[in-house]
């Protein structure tokens, strides 16, 4: 495994979850200590809630952080799969973050308007220029089995678009339409947090990391290698495959 990349592995998805949030509240103090605010986008799926419920525990300036999205599903916020709905319930709502704080992706339109909508929101917010990228202070992500991050998966034409922030998607997993970052956002991102979990995980990680580097068979692959950014937290099972978790 390159030695540019900063892989860490604990000995179960507690404890890479655990790890991962102490990374989370390190690099929102520093955003915070710098301008007076951070941002943070965060993504859905299994594996975060343990995160999130860790995150929501911490003492700390929540009023300070603006809450953004990487990908949601194509529903309504209250509904089971909604991405927001997950972090509502474990860390928004826990942690009394304010409204005017919570940029969420708003599911229950029309993809495409949910998609535009978004990347206007994002736009007002960072104040970017035509053709500029918003920064993020940190993007927390994950992996799928077959190498998808965000909702980007292998195949997917829009993985070589670099222009755009947002846009709607059909993906081969239920809900299949979602509205997703672009790699762009992605890219520009100061940190991000690859939290990835899980036996069924390991064969995709290991051709992410160690493989050629091909974003169209593993999206994964996208602001994560060789860059210095990206920080990975793994649990033993997911890392099994992996020169450095093999003992």
């Amino acid at each position: 495994m390159s030695d540019a990349l900063d892989c860490r592995v604990f000995p179960d998805a507690s404890a890479a979850a655990a790890a991962c949030a102490a990374y989370v509240i390190d690099k929102l103090e520093d955003a915070i200590s710098c301008r007076g605010y951070a941002t943070l986008a965060l993504s859905g799926g299994s594996s975060p809630r343990l995160m999130l419920e860790t995150l929501a525990a911490a003492r700390f300036a929540w009023d300070r952080v603006r809450f953004f999205w990487v990908d949601e599903r194509a529903v309504p916020p209250a509904d089971p799969q909604s991405n927001y709905r997950l972090a509502a319930e474990t860390l928004l709502l826990p942690a009394a973050v304010p409204q005017k704080n919570i940029h969420r992706i708003q599911g229950e339109l029309m993809p495409e308007a949910a998609a535009r909508a978004y990347a206007d929101e994002i736009r007002a917010f960072f104040g970017t220029e035509p053709g500029q990228m918003p920064q993020f202070d940190l993007m927390h992500r994950g992996m799928g089995a077959e190498g998808h991050t965000a909702s980007l998966f292998p195949g997917e034409p829009l993985i070589e678009d670099r222009e755009g922030i947002a846009a709607a998607v059909r993906v081969p997993a239920g809900p299949h339409d979602r509205i997703t970052l672009l790699p762009g956002p992605l890219l520009h991102a100061r940190h991000a947090a690859m939290l990835v979990t899980g036996a069924d995980k390991a064969e995709a990680l290991r051709a992410a990391l160690e493989g050629p580097f091909e974003p169209l068979r593993f999206p994964v692959q996208l602001g994560t290698r060789n860059n210095g950014f990206a920080t990975w937290f793994l649990d033993r099972a997911a890392a099994r495959l992996l020169d450095e978790g093999a003992e």
